[in-house]
């Protein structure tokens, strides 16, 4: 006898209409900027006010919106900020890039990849195809586990004692052998104008290569320093 499955949630007539209003308010705040009231945004929408509070507290409460220091008005969420990121189109390399990471790749024999560091997170801009990343979802998620996410703990200020003692030492971060046997990776930044970490330029290969990364180095830091004016 075949299992019987449960239906999944179903919306009530009333439900798509809360939905529309409660993404017309985010537009609303997107239009008024930071500081938004809910006066001026019940206006703006031409909503009761007894709605627009309840729609912006459950929106507040579900992090699309935050309330400003002061209490007095709205701004848009870490879950808006996060969302955005996603849908917004992946970031493309010159011309003159691509060159400088194919060069890179012939010569290492090794995975060669490029990322963006950007709003805190690590953006894949070109994953070697050939030698494809571990695991991109879990970069996304735990990147400390990787040499290239832990170049981003560095920037933030938050690194452990030895990716900080590796960077000292090598200009560079490592992961040995944590993820897979035998295997491991060495990340440098790339910079922007400033100085700051605008993204990394990652090799993951043997683990022998990763625990003697002179050879690697020679070749991803001049190529880092070459992408720098090329890609920020």
């Amino acid at each position: 006898m075949p299992e019987r499955v449960s239906p999944g949630p179903t919306l009530t007539a009333r439900q798509p209409k809360a939905v529309h209003s409660a993404l017309t308010v985010l537009e609303a705040v997107a239009r008024l900027g930071a500081g938004a009231t809910a006066r001026e945004i019940s206006l703006e929408l031409g909503l009761p006010r007894a709605t627009t509070y309840r729609l912006l507290n459950l929106l507040v409460q579900d992090e699309y919106l935050v309330r400003t220091p002061d209490l007095a008005g709205f701004a848009l969420g870490a879950k808006v900020v996060q969302l955005a990121a996603v849908a917004a189109p992946p970031a493309r390399l010159t011309s003159a890039a691509r060159a400088v990471l194919a060069e890179a790749r012939s010569t290492l024999r090794g995975g060669v990849h490029i990322v963006f560091f950007v709003d805190g997170r690590i953006s894949v801009v070109d994953a070697d195809p050939d030698f494809p990343l571990s695991d991109e979802v879990r970069l996304a998620r735990e990147p400390a586990r990787f040499a290239i996410g832990r170049l981003l703990t560095i920037e933030q200020g938050t690194a452990e004692r030895t990716s900080r003692q590796d960077f000292d030492e090598l200009g560079a971060t490592r992961q040995r052998g944590e993820l897979t046997p035998a295997y491991g990776c060495v990340a440098v930044p790339i910079l922007d104008g400033t100085g700051r970490f605008a993204g990394a330029l990652g090799f993951s290969g043997s683990l022998h290569r990763v625990d003697e990364p002179a050879g690697v180095l020679a070749v991803l830091q001049p190529a880092a320093a070459r992408l720098g004016p090329l890609v920020v």
